[in-house]
């Protein structure tokens, strides 16, 4: 008798084009449809990860918590990319960024809706869900 094991792959939606189907950190894709963009906390010594990791790189351990990114960051950085890969093709040009929370960082692409000789670094951002074509979700900074 076989038992077969169902697939999570419920990481496939996330992104414009996935390449990572199956993950520890589905539920981050839960929390996008619910509108909440997260990432995991290490309850043993208190690093922050974004993206989401499952499991702790500094003490080794899983015992991981859910946080939403929230509030308002601030531009670290920006660039303007001219050339994309496979499946961003039709993007470019667009911002990628880092947004600086205070307790961690989240790397993302600029809202569209953001003006280019409006995106300077130290402006105020939020992160905000994206929702795409085809029942896709990603997440973008818009100004706050």
């Amino acid at each position: 008798m076989s038992s077969k094991r169902e697939i999570d792959d419920r990481f496939n939606k996330f992104g414009r084009v996935s390449f990572t189907a199956i993950t520890k950190v589905n539920d981050f894709v839960d929390h996008l449809e619910a509108g909440k963009i997260t990432g995991t906390r290490c309850k043993d010594c208190g690093l922050y990860f974004f993206p989401p990791r499952a499991d702790c790189h500094q003490c080794l351990t899983s015992n991981m918590e859910w946080f939403e990114v929230s509030g308002n960051g601030t531009l670290v950085t920006f660039s303007r990319l001219q050339y994309a890969p496979a499946g961003f093709e039709e993007d470019v040009p667009y911002y990628i960024a880092v947004v600086d929370f205070g307790d961690y960082k989240v790397f993302g692409r600029i809202s569209k809706d953001v003006a280019e000789n409006e995106i300077c670094v130290g402006m105020a951002m939020k992160a905000a869900v994206d929702k795409l074509p085809n029942d896709r979700l990603s997440y973008v900074f818009q100004k706050a």
